[in-house]
């Protein structure tokens, strides 16, 4: 969750946390066990949340979905917001 007071604001946030947190995993990053990289792909949608007197605060990530697709061409449509098989992963 980012704190802005405009949409655009968010998503300039919202991309600066992102590219931050791929950066923090350039060196030694695994997955499954496996080497694996974080790579910022672009933020698909914002969604504005209104209960600012709730526990959550600044920077907290509400949810998320892990998502697999077979190609970089497919992560790309997928961000786009464009139809691409997907495996959802719980």
């Amino acid at each position: 969750m980012l704190e802005a007071n405009f949409d655009e604001e968010a998503l300039d946030k919202a991309q600066k946390r992102a590219k931050e947190d791929q950066s923090e995993s350039e060196d030694d990053f695994t997955w499954e066990e496996r080497p694996a990289s974080l790579i910022f792909a672009g933020i698909r949608k914002l969604i504005s949340c209104n209960n600012s007197d709730e526990n959550p605060h600044h920077g907290t990530e509400i949810s998320y979905s892990q998502m697999e697709v077979k190609t970089e061409d497919e992560l790309s449509k997928l961000v786009r917001g464009e139809s691409v098989t997907i495996i959802y992963e719980e």
